[in-house]
């Protein structure tokens, strides 16, 4: 596992959607995963070789831009692949002229984002059934 390499897209492709569908559909049980930002946003995904591996997206509203939908195939988890794509989101962010970063975390993962330097902003509010806050970060 050491074959890494990423790629941005616009819009959606298949690669995206198997890992989502694998993480947040089938492991996770949400319904309504997919959504019209999808096709009016950017996504990261980065391939072991050329098995998609991590994915996350990232768009503008308003004055922030928002990276979300951070996903990693459950056997490829622990080997530092959120710091990575988060990493990669954050800097094309940045020479996309963004200040400012929102995300919307579970709460079973919001000690992730603090390490990574977002501070939360807000109350728990629910997606589906799962509790989420708004976290926000400073470039």
């Amino acid at each position: 596992m050491n074959n890494f390499k990423y790629k941005i897209y616009k819009g959606l492709n298949e690669d995206i959607k198997s890992i989502r569908t694998a993480v947040f559909i089938e492991e996770q049980g949400f319904k309504d995963e997919f959504d019209t930002t999808d096709n009016n946003c950017f996504h990261v995904v980065i391939y072991d070789g050329v098995k998609p591996v991590t994915t996350c997206r990232y768009f503008k509203e308003g004055e922030n831009y928002h990276i979300g939908r951070v996903a990693i195939v459950k056997e490829y988890r622990g080997h530092h692949l959120g710091n990575k794509i988060m990493s990669i989101a954050e800097e094309e962010i940045s020479k996309l002229g963004g200040k400012t970063i929102e995300v919307s975390a579970q709460v079973r993962v919001k000690p992730f984002y603090n390490k990574l330097g977002y501070k939360e902003i807000g109350n728990i509010y629910y997606d589906e059934y799962c509790e989420h806050i708004r976290m926000i970060k400073e470039l």
